[in-house]
């Protein structure tokens, strides 16, 4: 849609100007989402951010993942510079069945692949977002370096400078980036990741298939997510494992380098809440250490 929002635009008003239907019912479901039923009784989720670029990262990686054909997405109905309106999700119960599905379509999203390590979905931004946390998506030659450029020593200095990290562990930390090319495992193609796997992002629809949302989708290592999902908790994560492993074999040694692929959203919470992930990470990286 072209029509252009108010001044004081609500929810209601963004979604019926995004989608071209009158709205007949909303109902906050926080601060920032609100669930709307449209003109003919479809339901949407209606997100609002005025981070610069947020919006347009979201709904291209939302898009990026859907073309993959793989794992299920909302349908995105439309965005602006500041909201974003998607099919909602009816939701249902984690099942070992569901997890085992879930684990063989994430294989296929990841084997779907992306240009280059660190590339930002067709569309979306360099200057992206993880979460609240800013994240740039600069393609590169391989995946050590880009994960240290661009995934791990960014927070980390942010988490030095703002006294969340101590200068002895920050060098812990720095120590794996160095060592990243001997520690990163057997050398694999980009993967299309959705890049913020936590367990709060993964919605199990009543209809027995899980749908993803909230991606700082982008190109990178597979184990990344994989390391997300265990870090955060999912539900039956052994019967998504082995779901995942059917359909796309982990290289060997893949559980001695779950640390390393920890630091970058362990990193990302240290800025956004706190001095407990800082410890978290500082133990991801002497595990990641020892393991190397």
């Amino acid at each position: 849609m072209t029509s252009r929002p108010t001044d004081a635009e609500g929810p209601g008003a963004a979604a019926s100007r995004l989608t071209g239907l009158p709205v007949t019912s909303a109902r906050p479901l926080s601060g920032a989402v609100t669930e709307v039923t449209l003109d003919g009784g479809r339901v949407v989720v209606v997100k609002h951010d005025d981070a610069p670029g947020a919006v347009r990262a979201e709904a291209a990686g939302l898009r990026w993942l859907t073309a993959a054909g793989t794992v299920r997405v909302p349908e995105v109905h439309g965005h602006d510079g500041h909201w974003l309106v998607t099919d909602r999700v009816p939701r249902g119960r984690a099942t070992p069945d569901a997890a085992v599905r879930f684990g063989r379509d994430l294989a296929a999203l990841h084997a779907s692949g992306a240009p280059a390590f660190g590339a930002a979905p067709p569309g979306g931004p360099e200057d992206a977002y993880i979460g609240r946390a800013p994240m740039r998506n600069v393609p590169g030659g391989d995946w050590p370096g880009c994960y240290a450029e661009h995934r791990v020593l960014p927070y980390l200095r942010r988490a030095v400078d703002e006294g969340l990290l101590r200068p002895g562990e920050a060098a812990l930390v720095e120590g794996v980036c160095a060592r990243l090319p001997d520690l990163a495992g057997p050398a694999e193609a980009p993967a299309r990741l959705h890049g913020d796997l936590w367990s709060g992002n993964v919605l199990w629809g009543s209809d027995g298939h899980v749908r993803l949302i909230d991606p700082a989708a982008h190109g990178g290592h597979r184990e990344t997510d994989l390391a997300m999902l265990r870090l955060f908790g999912c539900p039956h994560l052994d019967r998504v494992l082995g779901g995942y492993q059917e359909g796309a074999p982990l290289a060997d040694g893949w559980q001695d380098r779950v640390g390393v692929h920890q630091l970058f959203p362990l990193l990302v919470h240290t800025v956004l809440f706190g001095r407990g992930y800082a410890e978290q990470a500082v133990a991801a990286a002497r595990s990641a250490a020892a393991a190397g």
